[in-house]
């Protein structure tokens, strides 16, 4: 007998309205530690093809990763706390609080393909004790710009839920319902696993998707 609610967030242009990833390049930039003129273009070209759905995975993940290599990690430590209180916590919307709280009697996940050193201080901003998220590789205390095990992005994200999820000694099956909130077209393959998948503002494509399968629309903006 399936018991319980599961509610899955989506976090980048979901819960937040921008992108963590693209807010801490900016943040770096600002702070001289991402040559801004060498970097944006190869940044808005992956931009671009991530809001298409044809990035790589590791592609996706190790290019924001490298912006860690060059530091320690007490200077990411300090700068990871200025960057929240300037960049992410004003673009946290009432009514992204407000979704969560009405999932508050229902086990609550933010699954997320931006790394964890990232996504730990937004998820506890947020209140939400549950994170999936890319893992980052440290090796002697710092980071080697690139992934460990699986990165949660695209089919990844739905293999690490469901690994999540088997580390608790259950399955999506398990619940009598089950939610993905998502604003974007590499979501596909666990949107397509929830019994109630939600387009939360979603990019062109996911747009399209979600009128072909009568998938519910939201707006957090």
């Amino acid at each position: 007998m399936r018991q319980g609610k599961l509610a899955l967030f989506d976090l980048d242009n979901t819960l937040l309205t921008g992108d963590s990833d693209d807010e801490w390049f900016d943040f770096l930039a600002e702070r001289g530690a991402v040559d801004r003129e060498a970097e944006t273009a190869a940044h808005a070209e992956l931009v671009g093809r991530y809001r298409q759905g044809r990035v790589g995975t590791l592609e996706f993940c190790e290019f924001f990763l490298r912006f860690f290599v060059p530091h320690e990690q007490s200077q990411l430590l300090a700068w990871r706390d200025a960057y929240m209180r300037e960049r992410i916590v004003p673009r946290i919307p009432r009514s992204a609080r407000d979704l969560l709280a009405r999932h508050r009697d229902d086990l609550v996940v933010i699954a997320t393909a931006t790394n964890r050193f990232l996504t730990e201080p937004i998820a506890r901003e947020f209140g939400v004790e549950h994170l999936i998220a890319t893992e980052p590789e440290l090796r002697d205390g710092r980071f080697t710009g690139k992934v460990l095990g699986t990165p949660s992005f695209r089919e990844g994200k739905a293999v690490r839920v469901e690994q999540w999820l088997a580390a608790r000694k259950q399955s999506l099956a398990d619940f009598s319902e089950t939610w993905f909130y998502s604003d974007s077209i590499n979501d596909r393959p666990l949107l397509e696993r929830v019994t109630h998948p939600v387009a939360v503002d979603p990019d062109e494509s996911l747009r399209k998707l979600a009128l072909e399968r009568n998938w519910r629309f939201i707006s957090l903006r």
